[in-house]
């Protein structure tokens, strides 16, 4: 673990990570969710985190790992079909992880999550927030809709709006 990580995260508040995802940003991406799952049989779910505490600090908590334990947490795991996917935020390391439960790994290869996550990671570094975020649902939402066409009568089994953790 490097020193410089340890001390952006312990001394960066945590208002000044999530400054970029203002109410009206979240409100987008709560919406742009909505649409998403119209358009497939899975479900989405974005969670944002600012810092990580010191003893996940200490033990070298990757955000790929922390990333899986809040898709677990979240019970993003937990849907009928096997179908959830997390978009993970890690906003003071500047890290994004998209995490696919196990019926759509069978079909979507990590390689193209990860393309997904290093074009917002562009953006992000551009300051571009709101179109990462949502150019990245965009993209998301293609990948799900060739795989997995919308169902008559599926219900909403996660929340649309990110979750602030």
């Amino acid at each position: 673990m490097s020193v410089s990580r340890l001390l952006k995260h312990l001394l960066i508040p945590d208002w000044v990570a999530r400054r970029p995802f203002s109410g009206v940003l979240l409100d987008r991406v709560e919406a742009a969710i909505h649409t998403s799952e119209q358009s497939h049989d899975a479900e989405l779910q974005v969670a944002l985190e600012p810092g990580l505490h010191l003893a996940a600090l200490l033990r070298g908590l990757t955000p790929r790992a922390r990333a899986v334990e809040v898709f677990s947490q979240l019970r993003v795991w937990d849907t009928e079909r096997n179908s959830g996917v997390l978009i993970y935020l890690q906003l003071i390391d500047h890290a994004i992880e998209i995490v696919a439960d196990r019926g759509i790994n069978a079909k979507v290869p990590q390689a193209q999550w990860d393309e997904i996550c290093r074009r917002m990671e562009r953006a992000f570094a551009e300051e571009h927030y709101e179109q990462g975020v949502l150019t990245a649902i965009d993209d998301v939402t293609t990948l799900l809709a060739q795989h997995f066409p919308p169902v008559s009568g599926k219900r909403d089994e996660l929340p649309d709006r990110p979750a602030m953790l």
